[in-house]
């Protein structure tokens, strides 16, 4: 008795000594943390009750992918298409509830050309959140366990939140680098509450790009750690990230020239050095064939769900006749009051401005990342749909947010450079950001009640006099729905979706891919 007593105690001291343990190494964790970093922790902390699970538009997609397979364990989206918000459903399903023929591929699979990327983050959560309702429902909890109930949507929405502050952190940690934290913190948060991100990190979660900007953020980041002198399993590693960011969203392919300036660079440098076949050629075609290997491993997922819905790997589902080289909208995609990059996030104009200067500063950093950021802007500008239709902003330029985040930086420190007042060139600068923070909400405002339509050009003195008049005054009313009754909420903006989609089918509109 007396041993089975001390074995129990001793059990419990170890117990215990782990849990002590435990706590002090989230101590440690937490410590070793700076204080800006601690600060955005806790403000996306807080900022969590604006997470909405809401599966809507392109986001049909990208879920059924990852409901599909962690629930079904097929690529077989009918459930999906009958489930959708109307607006989605309206033109894939007939009115009797059967999806219309045309939306079936030669495989017999529906035609979701959306990327798998979002899913495969999403997918490990939503088991998780299965077996936790299976379990529940065991003890007689009654929760539907077919993906679209509360638990999953729950789930998804707060982890592509996660996506999108990993963003955030991941381009502060970078952006400290070569400027000064406050700077890197500002710019940061001006981003942050400033830019198109938000709608897409809480208000429209199931889109892809919260989670496009997260690993476009790694793949940067992890570039630039290694670009000094870069080993083999770097080289892996890069290639890994490359084909992941494949994964979340095609047109990020575009960052691979990253590492492609700098394996350019290298071979022009080692040209001219001697033994250079025996030499330099070797050792690069081996870390080139690494890169390679990685990059196609990591797309994998994506090749094989075109094999399978499309009966080629590279069969992406898009209509090539959407893009024209030849014609881009180069002032459209900036200044267009039709989701203008600039127009409508005026940030970003200041964030390029601070990408200019960040030439002056270094040119190492800033000439592959400018070639990438042009490279980007006009293969938007060739796309028939270079608004993005349904858009905050642009969202397709939500992928250079820590780009943007890097720019904005630049520009704030030149702005001290310039002023031997470094508080006021905080206060002025913390200011103006405060302020376009302020417009910014507004307008997802406007945006997201359908003050102004979702679809196609604003007029700027509607806008103004809503920002002024109708804002205001809709706004706290708004904001106690969206937090107690936003099933209802969420309602009212489809049928009014409806109601502007139906008011504009009559106007003659210009080639567009499907939402």
């Amino acid at each position: 008795m007396e041993l089975q007593t001390r074995a129990i105690l001793q059990t419990s001291h170890r117990a215990k000594l782990a849990g002590r343990g435990n706590k002090m190494s989230s101590l440690v964790w937490w410590r070793k943390l700076g204080r800006y970093e601690r600060i955005l922790i806790v403000l996306f902390l807080l900022s969590l009750p604006l997470v909405n699970p809401w599966v809507r538009g392109d986001g049909i997609g990208y879920y059924a992918y990852a409901r599909a397979l962690a629930l079904d364990h097929n690529l077989q989206f009918e459930k999906d298409w009958r489930h959708a918000n109307p607006s989605f459903r309206s033109s894939r399903v007939d009115p009797d509830g059967r999806i219309r023929a045309d939306q079936y591929t030669s495989t017999g699979h529906l035609n979701n050309h959306f990327t798998i990327g979002p899913a495969l983050i999403w997918i490990p959560f939503l088991a998780a959140a299965h077996g936790a309702v299976l379990t529940a429902d065991h003890f007689g909890a009654h929760i539907a366990a077919d993906g679209y109930s509360w638990p999953y949507l729950d789930t998804m929405a707060v982890v592509t939140a996660f996506c999108g502050f990993a963003c955030l952190f991941i381009s502060f940690r970078l952006t400290r680098k070569y400027f000064p934290e406050r700077w890197a913190f500002l710019a940061v948060v001006g981003i942050w509450l400033a830019s198109s991100l938000p709608v897409y990190m809480y208000f429209n979660p199931s889109w892809s790009h919260a989670q496009s900007a997260f690993v476009v953020a790694l793949f940067i980041w992890y570039w630039d750690r290694t670009r000094a002198k870069r080993a083999w399993q770097q080289w892996c590693v890069v290639g890994f990230i490359g084909g992941a960011m494949m994964d979340m969203y095609y047109l990020d392919a575009i960052f691979l020239l990253l590492p492609a300036v700098e394996f350019g660079k290298e071979l022009v440098t080692g040209f001219s050095a001697r033994n250079f076949i025996q030499g330099y050629v070797k050792e690069s075609g081996f870390k080139l064939g690494l890169f390679a290997l990685a990059l196609v491993t990591a797309f994998a997922p994506t090749l094989i769900t075109r094999k399978v819905i499309y009966g080629g790997v590279f069969a992406t589902g898009y209509d090539v006749n959407l893009w024209h080289p030849l014609s881009p909208s180069w002032s459209k995609v900036l200044f267009s009051s039709d989701h203008g990059l600039f127009s409508w996030t005026p940030i970003l104009f200041a964030s390029a401005m601070g990408l200019v200067l960040l030439w002056l500063r270094n040119r190492a950093l800033a000439a592959p990342l400018s070639i990438a950021v042009a490279a980007f802007y006009f293969s938007i500008t060739v796309y028939a749909n270079w608004d993005g239709i349904s858009s905050y902003g642009n969202r397709f330029f939500v992928s250079l947010t820590p780009i943007f985040i890097l720019g904005l930086a630049s520009l704030l420190s030149v702005q001290e450079n310039l002023s031997r007042n470094r508080k006021l060139v905080l206060a002025i600068s913390s200011c103006a950001l405060a302020v376009l923070a302020i417009w910014n909400c507004g307008m997802i405002f406007q945006w997201g009640m359908h003050l102004i339509p979702e679809r196609g050009e604003v007029s700027w003195s509607e806008v103004i006099s809503n920002q002024f008049r109708i804002v205001p005054a809709r706004m706290t009313g708004s904001l106690e729905q969206y937090f107690t009754r936003r099933s209802g909420l969420m309602q009212k903006i489809e049928r009014e979706d409806l109601r502007q989609l139906s008011e504009g089918s009559s106007a003659p509109q210009p080639q567009r891919a499907k939402e």
